[in-house]
C-alpha cells in the first residue's frame, strides 16, 4: 500500500500546482471551489482505496472515487462531447465495480467476513481471479476493457487527465496485486492470462496511439500500451512464483511494480506538457500544430524528456523497468521449461515491438508538435507557459532522469515491496535484485557516458563557431517556388508507413480530395482510426443500455414524497432479504 501511495500522493501535488494556473482561464465561467473539492475527493478516495483491510470500505472508496472522476472529468458539461464522455466512463467504471461486488460477495461468503486478513487461498480462487481481472481490467484499461480511456482522458481538464492517467488507472493494478496477497500462489495459466492481456494491450494500445491526431487522445492510447507492460510484468511474476522460480518472480514483479511509478512520472508530465501546449495555442490536433519548440522551449525540453522516457531509453526510467522485466522473461527462457519458455518468449518479442512502436509514436508525436513550422496562426503565436505550471514539468522530468541515473539504488531498494507481493524471504529478494543493479549499472554508465560525449561535441561545436557568421535561411524545399508549412509531414503521413504494415488490425479509413489540372493549388486527405472493439461492442451495448433505462424515466416525476416512499420500500425489501 505503502508503495502505491507514493505516485498517488507526489503526481497529486505536481498537478494540483499545474492547476491552479492551468483553470484561471476558467474562472469567470466555472465553479472552482466545486471542481478542486472534487479534485480533493479523488485523491482521497484513491489513498483509501490502497490502504483499506476491508471489503466494504474498498468498495465505497471505489465508488467515491468513480464518482468524484465523473463529475472531474465533465467539468466542461456545455460541450456534448464531454458529457458523452463522462457517461461513457461512469458505465464503464460501474460495469468493472458489478463485478468487483461478485469478488467479494464469494470471498464474503467462503470466509465468513469480509476483512482482507481473513480470506485465503480457496476452491474458488480461479473464479476470484477472473472477476478481479475484468472488474479491476476495467479501471486499469485492459484491452478490450479500455473504451473509457480515450474519451474521458481528452475530455477532462489536463491536471486532471495527468492524475487519472498517472495514478488512477493503477489503482486497477493495486488491486489485481492484492489479490494476490490473500488468495496464495498462482496457477500458471494466471500468468499466461496476464501475459496475454499485456501484449494484447501493449501492441494495440500503441498501434492506436500511432494513429491518432489528437495529442491528448494520442496519450490515452497510450496509457493502454503502459497498462499492458505492468501486465506482463506481473504476468512474468505469477509464472515465476507458480514454477518456483524466485528470479523470475522477483524480476517480474519488480518491473512491473517499478513501472508503475515510472509511469505515473512520465505519463503526468507528458498529459502536463499537453495542457501547456493546448494552453497556448488552443488546440489539441498536431495537425495544426508545429514549431513550438522556439516559442515553448521549458514545454518543448520536458516533453521530450517524458517522450524519451515513455519510449524505454537509456538512461531515463522507463529502461529500467522494461529492463527489468526482460531479464526476468530472460530468466523464464532459460529456467523454467514447458509452456512457460513459450510465454517468455511471447513476452520477450511482444515487449520488444511495444518499444519500438512507442519510439516511433513519441518520434512522431514531439516532432509534428514541436519541431518544423507553425501549421496555424494558433501554433505561430504560442507562448511559454507560466511558472506555475513550467515547475511541475520540470520536477517531473528531473525525477524521470534521477531515477533513470540512480537506477542500481531504486531497484535495489523494492525489497519489502517485492517481498510483501511474492512472499519471499527478504535476503532472497534482496539478492536477486542486487543482481539486477549490478546489470544495470553498467547499461546506465554507459547511457550516460553516451550523453555526456554528445552534449561535449555540441558544445564543442558551438565553441568552433563561435567565431563565424551565421545566417538564418529557410529549409530546402526541393524547388518549390512557393512552400508553405502544409508541405511538411503530417501526423498522417508520419505514422502511415507503420500503420499500413498493420492495417488488418486497425482498419484506418481515408478521405482525399482529387486533385484537378497541371498545377493543382489545393488538395485534402484525411485519415480516420477506429476502434473496433468500442464500434462494435459498447456502441452497441452503451445503446442498449440508453434505450432500457429510458423506459423508467416514468420514475422521475418530481415528486418528492414519491421518492421518499421508493427509498422506504427499498429500506424494506433490503431489510426482509437480509433478515430472511
Amino acid at each position: 500500500s505503502a508503495f502505491f501511495l507514493l505516485p498517488i500522493f507526489v503526481l497529486s501535488a505536481v498537478a494540483a500546482v499545474y492547476g491552479s494556473e492551468y483553470l484561471q482561464a476558467y474562472r469567470e465561467k466555472k465553479s472552482l471551489g466545486a471542481s478542486w473539492c472534487f479534485f480533493n475527493l479523488l485523491i482521497a478516495s484513491m489513498a483509501l482505496v490502497v490502504i483499506a483491510r476491508n471489503g466494504v470500505l474498498f468498495l465505497v472508496a471505489w465508488e467515491v472515487m468513480a464518482l468524484a472522476s465523473f463529475f472531474l472529468v465533465t467539468f466542461e458539461d456545455e460541450h456534448e462531447s464531454v458529457r458523452e464522455a463522462g457517461w461513457i466512463y461512469l458505465v464503464a467504471t460501474h460495469l468493472g465495480t458489478v463485478f468487483l461486488l461478485a469478488l467479494f460477495i464469494l470471498l464474503g461468503r467462503e470466509h465468513g467476513s469480509l476483512d482482507f486478513d481473513r480470506f485465503t487461498a480457496s476452491a474458488g480462487s480461479s473464479v476470484v481471479f477472473l472477476l478481479a481481472v475484468i472488474g479491476f481490467g476495467a479501471k486499469a484499461g485492459f484491452m478490450p476493457l479500455h473504451v473509457w480511456l480515450p474519451e474521458a482522458h481528452p475530455a477532462a481538464p489536463t491536471h486532471v487527465s495527468a492524475l487519472m492517467s498517472g495514478v488512477m488507472i493503477k489503482t486497477g493494478i493495486y488491486g489485481l496485486v492484492r489479490i494476490l496477497t490473500f488468495i496464495g500462489p498462482p496457477p500458471m495459466w494466471w500468468g499466461w492470462v496476464l501475459c496475454g492481456i499485456g501484449v494484447t494491450s501493449g501492441i494495440f494500445g500503441v498501434l492506436f496511439a500511432l494513429a491518432q491526431h489528437d495529442l491528448k487522445r494520442l496519450l490515452a492510447y497510450s496509457s493502454v500500451e503502459n497498462i499492458g507492460i505492468i501486465a506482463l510484468g506481473l504476468g512474468v511474476g505469477f509464472i515465476g512464483l507458480s514454477s518456483g522460480s524466485s528470479t523470475l518472480a522477483v524480476l517480474g514483479f519488480a518491473g512491473g511494480l517499478l513501472h508503475v511509478l515510472n509511469h505515473a512520472l512520465f505519463k503526468g508530465l507528458l498529459f502536463l506538457g499537453a495542457g501547456s501546449v493546448l494552453h497556448a495555442t488552443s488546440m489539441r490536433e498536431m495537425d495544426h500544430l508545429g514549431g513550438l519548440l522556439k516559442r515553448m522551449p521549458w514545454t518543448g525540453v520536458t516533453f521530450l524528456t517524458g517522450a524519451v522516457a515513455i519510449s524505454g531509453l537509456p538512461p531515463l526510467n522507463g529502461f529500467i523497468s522494461e529492463l527489468l522485466i526482460y531479464l526476468g522473461a530472460f530468466q523464464g527462457v532459460i529456467s523454467v521449461g514447458g509452456g512457460s519458455t513459450v510465454a517468455a518468449l511471447g513476452v520477450i518479442a511482444g515487449l520488444a515491438l511495444i518499444g519500438g512502436l512507442a519510439a516511433a509514436c513519441f518520434t512522431k508525436a514531439f516532432g509534428i508538435v514541436f519541431l518544423g513550422e507553425p501549421r496555424s496562426e494558433h501554433a505561430a503565436h504560442a507562448h511559454e507557459a507560466g511558472l506555475t505550471m513550467r515547475l511541475p514539468m520540470i520536477l517531473l522530468a528531473g525525477s524521470c532522469v534521477l531515477i533513470g541515473v540512480c537506477a542500481p539504488t531504486v531497484v535495489a531498494a523494492l525489497t519489502s515491496t517485492v517481498m510483501s507481493v511474492t512472499g519471499l524471504p527478504a535476503e532472497v529478494v534482496h539478492a536477486h535484485l542486487v543482481y539486477a543493479a549490478d546489470s544495470l549499472r553498467f547499461v546506465v554508465l554507459a547511457a550516460v557516458g553516451l550523453v555526456l560525449l554528445v552534449a561535449g561535441l555540441t558544445g564543442l561545436r558551438r565553441w568552433l563557431l563561435a567565431s563565424r557568421a551565421v545566417e538564418d535561411g529557410v529549409t530546402w524545399d526541393c524547388g518549390y517556388a512557393q512552400p508553405t508549412p502544409r508541405m511538411q509531414y503530417t501526423a498522417s503521413s508520419f505514422a502511415q508507413p507503420l500503420t499500413s504494415i498493420f492495417h488488418p488490425l486497425l482498419r484506418t479509413r481515408s478521405r482525399h480530395s482529387m486533385m484537378p489540372g497541371l498545377f493543382p493549388r489545393a488538395a485534402s486527405l484525411a485519415t480516420e482510426t477506429d476502434d473496433l472493439s468500442h464500434a462494435r461492442l459498447y456502441q452497441p451495448l452503451f445503446a442498449g443500455l440508453g434505450r432500457g433505462l429510458s423506459s423508467l424515466r416514468w420514475l422521475q416525476h418530481g415528486q418528492v414524497h414519491l421518492y421518499v416512499l421508493y427509498i422506504a420500500l427499498t429500506l424494506l425489501v433490503l431489510l426482509v432479504w437480509k433478515l430472511g
